[in-house]
């Protein structure tokens, strides 16, 4: 239990002085950050630690405000303030999620939740190439690092490059399947990144609460400018992030 709930510890003291009441507030609230307060957890009201930390709940909100601005904290709305956890960190560059966890040092795990042959909607075929009532691969999978829920992927495959693909091992590197026993090989893609909340199903898989920003990735991969991979991706926003390197023209 936090020191922060604890009735017989005795609150942390703010005084008055040169450093700021909502700088004490913040350092406090951060030596309990990843300590007693694990990942994911919930963090006492904006009341609570006001009461128990003697101070106003302005100078509360500050100090969360500045935590969430540093992404040690995150909000869901209706539901409270959280720890946040450790993020991976993306380069945007061409690569398997296997290969990306690797680089980091992480374990990359996958389970496979279906994957059949289906007829795509509108959108997918035309991305892929395909003839109207041609049908594809559709295989969704739940990317794990480390053994904890990172991403959901809602993937189509074109039969045309691998006819049996759905009968192979998935939980291993797609990619990897893809080069190994079909000589085909992702060279290009295309990528649009945008967010949103996820719903409860989507929650469920990712073992985050209803309403938490994820990252979502919608990207066509091609071999030899043969469309290959039409491909969903939500990515979990407390543990995920992108970094891009831009240069001046």
């Amino acid at each position: 239990m936090s020191r922060l709930r604890d009735a017989d510890t005795p609150p942390a003291a703010v005084t008055p002085g040169p450093v700021p009441k909502h700088a004490q507030v913040r350092a406090i609230l951060l030596a309990d950050i990843g300590s007693t307060w694990p990942a994911h957890a919930a963090i006492p009201s904006e009341r609570d630690l006001s009461t128990h930390l003697g101070v106003s709940r302005a100078t509360v909100r500050e100090a969360l405000r500045q935590l969430i601005e540093e992404q040690k904290l995150y909000t869901v709305q209706g539901k409270g303030t959280f720890v946040a956890g450790e993020r991976v960190q993306s380069q945007l560059h061409l690569a398997s999620f296997t290969e990306d966890m690797r680089r980091r040092g992480m374990v990359a795990t996958t389970l496979v939740r279906r994957a059949e042959r289906a007829t795509p909607p509108l959108e997918v075929r035309a991305a892929l190439g395909l003839d109207e009532g041609e049908q594809a691969w559709s295989i969704e999978r739940l990317r794990l690092a480390n053994g904890i829920p990172m991403a959901l992927e809602l993937g189509w495959y074109s039969p045309r490059v691998a006819a049996d693909l759905g009968e192979r091992d998935l939980g291993t590197s797609l990619y990897g399947v893809l080069a190994e026993r079909y000589g085909v090989r992702i060279d290009a893609a295309e990528q649009t990144v945008w967010a949103e909340t996820v719903n409860g199903d989507l929650a469920a898989a990712l073992d985050v609460a209803v309403g938490s920003p994820v990252l979502v990735f919608r990207r066509t991969s091609r071999a030899g400018g043969t469309p290959v991979e039409h491909v969903l991706s939500w990515y979990r926003g407390d543990r995920y992030q992108v970094h891009m390197a831009l240069a001046g023209s």
